[in-house]
């Protein structure tokens, strides 16, 4: 028996490959192309809906492949989706890398020692939790013991690409980081143990030193590649011309995952060793993880949509008793364990708070690891078939739990923990359909030939005509909870902050709070008068468009305030930007007219 190799090659696994599936496409090569436009497309347009229902965009891409796959409608089966294992893979690989990249020596070295506390009360919290737990609700011990060993897994696809969308930083995000890959690690390597300790209990027939050998080889030789990869990308990265290095990096990235796949070495372990090389031994890390970035972010949804495809619901209920037991004691065994070892640590109270709900998520490492004993026990069968085959079931089932709230906990934490920006944690209202149908509308008529000004110039049209009268303002009273508010059901980026009697004071400028990170206990305590700036500019209505344009050639805002002129300026409405700039189109606008003298505010 050769366990090793086949136990690390982990990816999004399909169970019910070999079963028939009435799907709405066939698995020929070039179904691939439509496939890929179908789950794209689908989660693009689900993607809108992430911030209206302030969830993150992985949860929106699971929910899209569910509804799509075999759970759901059942138009993509399978077979479709072994077509995309490559893709989904090297996904993965990328994930890994962009992980293995943020333990720089330097870095790694002032919170190693927090790590490992946190580590071995999570580790040993989790474990031992479930063990007894299960035993306790009357499972076997040797299905206790593996269910014991898998829940310490953490997905890692899912909780760096919501730590990178949420882009929090803080402790808890970078201890987070730390222990999911050595969640993963220690996962991977104590299910060998424990697997070959089962089998030699079972029977006197296994060669326990010469598979510990094999296993000690494969994880040598997967650290080697991957520096070896790491190494040869800080070398190359600056000898080729910036707009050829995303060509560079993806062919070193596929070389290193066909070679792992060919060999059946882990390539977890690969990526992140090449990403730690490349942390330790380039000036231009930065730079490297920003050019694969713009791949990453394409073949994560891929990946994420197919694996909520690949999800089977239905396992859930046949999990049984079992399997929520071992949801809730994986759960409590995370959070019980961080928060005994982060007390002890004196740890900062978001991080024993929330990091432990911050590594919840699972998905295709524990997978994986279930498939591959229930594939080894296999040709034997038997008692031990059997218990391997109900780990599997009540990891298939309790997976779509841990992958749907998964994302939405780690969002959580990282927003009550005070590590998210503003811009992240507040979504401002985009331009709605009827905008961009009134704007495609005008173009076309553009285009045709036809005036929908019907000949009027810019410097007839007045500012009156132009402005937006019923737009959302912020009393300087409002709380920082009711400015957000504001923030998420405008169009604008802009919002007028008016007085008692509609007097405008200022403006409160998204741009200048998206970068702070947002702190919930700001809510009650922050007025909007605390964060409020001068307009800099207005109009008046009676203005002239052309006035308007020479304003917005001068600011940065996309909105100017519109204000009565004898004084207290009242606020009127405003004027946006892209309205301007409709009128602008025709190619009308005399430039000639001096720029505008920016108007004092009283």
């Amino acid at each position: 028996m050769t366990a090793a190799p086949a136990l690390y090659n982990w990816a999004p696994h399909y169970p019910g490959s070999d079963a028939p599936q009435a799907a709405l496409m066939d698995a020929s090569p070039w179904t691939i192309v439509l496939l890929l436009g179908l789950l794209l497309g689908a989660a693009l347009m689900a993607g809108a809906l992430a911030g209206w229902l302030r969830l993150p965009r992985v949860t929106i891409y699971l929910l899209v492949g569910v509804l799509l796959g075999p759970s759901g409608l059942g138009w993509v089966g399978h077979p479709q989706l072994e077509l995309l294992e490559p893709l989904t893979k090297l996904a993965i690989a990328l994930v890994l890398f962009g992980l293995g990249c943020e333990f720089a020596l330097v870095r790694t070295r002032r919170i190693l020692r927090r790590v490992l506390r946190l580590a071995r009360g999570e580790l040993v919290g989790t474990l031992v939790l479930v063990f007894v737990g299960l035993l306790l609700l009357g499972a076997r011990w040797e299905v206790a013991m593996l269910l014991g060993v898998l829940a310490l897994a953490t997905a890692p696809a899912t909780t760096i690409l919501v730590l990178k969308e949420t882009e929090s930083e803080g402790p808890l995000t970078d201890l987070a980081h730390a222990l999911v890959a050595l969640n993963n690690l220690v996962s991977i390597v104590l299910f060998e143990v424990v697997f070959l300790g089962i089998e030699f209990v079972q029977g006197p027939g296994v060669d326990l030193w010469g598979e510990f050998g094999h296993l000690a080889s494969d994880l040598a030789g997967s650290v080697a590649l991957g520096m070896a990869g790491g190494l040869l990308t800080g070398l190359t990265f600056g000898l080729v011309a910036p707009n050829r290095r995303l060509v560079l990096l993806t062919s070193i990235v596929m070389l290193l995952l066909g070679i792992s796949q060919i060999s059946q070495m882990p390539y977890l372990l690969t990526f992140l060793a090449m990403g730690v090389t490349v942390a330790n031994s380039s000036d231009q890390r930065r730079q490297i993880t920003a050019e694969l970035d713009r791949l990453t972010g394409l073949l994560c949804v891929v990946f994420f949509v197919a694996h909520g495809a690949a999800m089977e619901v239905g396992k859930l209920p046949q999990a049984g008793l079992v399997g929520l037991g071992y949801i809730a004691f994986r759960f409590a065994g995370k959070c019980l364990g961080i928060r005994w070892a982060a007390g002890r640590g004196r740890e900062e109270p978001s991080v024993r708070r929330w990091l432990g709900p911050a590594l919840v998520a699972q998905a295709g490492a524990a997978i994986a690891l279930s498939a591959i004993a229930f594939q080894r026990t296999l040709p034997d069968g038997g008692l031990w078939h059997e218990y391997c085959a109900q780990v599997q079931t009540v990891i298939l089932g309790t997976v779509v739990v841990f992958e749907i709230l998964g994302p939405i906990l780690i969002r959580q934490a990282v927003l009550r923990a005070g590590e998210m920006p503003l811009a992240q944690a507040i979504h401002p209202g985009a331009t709605d359909l009827l905008e961009q149908l009134r704007i495609l509308s005008d173009r076309l008529l553009m285009a045709a030939g036809y005036n929908p000004w019907r000949g009027r110039s810019p410097n007839e049209l007045t500012v009156g005509e132009l402005m937006r009268k019923n737009v959302p303002v912020v009393s300087q009273a409002d709380t920082f909870a009711e400015v957000v508010e504001v923030i998420e059901h405008s169009r604008d980026n802009t919002y007028p902050v008016v007085g008692t009697e509609g007097e405008l004071l200022g403006v409160i400028r998204y741009r200048e709070l998206s970068s702070a990170l947002f702190d919930p206990a700001l809510g009650p305590v922050v007025r909007a008068d605390d964060i409020t700036t001068p307009a800099g500019w207005v109009l008046h209505p009676d203005e002239t468009a052309a006035r308007a344009y020479q304003v917005f050639q001068t600011c940065k805002d996309d909105c100017v305030p519109v204000v009565t002129r004898p004084q207290p300026h009242r606020l009127l409405g405003v004027v946006r930007r892209r309205d301007v700039l409709r009128m602008l189109a025709r190619g009308h606008m005399d430039l000639s007219e001096p720029q505008p003298e920016r108007p004092t505010q009283d």
